[in-house]
């Protein structure tokens, strides 16, 4: 899968505010699904559906819960944090780029007037 498909997964799934909450909770500490529930105020089923979402974007894991034999526990992913981090970070550069090229010929503009 290339990196920019990959990247639209991760904007997509985080285009929900829900999801982004789970993404938040789970950046705190890896938790049962009924307890992102809880926290967030919505159903099991819905979590669940956001889970899948972000699941299949490859920002969560889901594991055995240790403490419960027929539990689970989410775990979230940084890699595909880390890939909108670091398009993040180009595109500011790219942009600070033009400002300076903009500011320096501006300048330039105004000196010669």
């Amino acid at each position: 899968m290339s990196a920019a498909i990959d990247l639209d997964r991760t904007f997509r799934a985080l285009a929900d505010p829900n999801r982004r909450r789970i993404v938040r909770l789970l950046g705190e500490a890896a938790c049962p699904p009924a307890a992102l529930a809880r926290s967030l105020g919505v159903s099991r089923p819905a979590v669940s559906r956001h889970l899948r979402v972000l699941r299949e974007a490859g920002m969560v894991v889901e594991e055995p819960d240790p403490a419960d034999a027929r539990g689970k526990v989410v775990h979230l992913r940084a890699a595909p944090l880390r890939a909108v981090s670091d398009w993040a970070t180009a595109a500011a550069a790219f942009w600070d780029a033009q400002l300076d090229a903009f500011s320096a010929l501006s300048a330039a503009q105004e000196a010669t007037s």
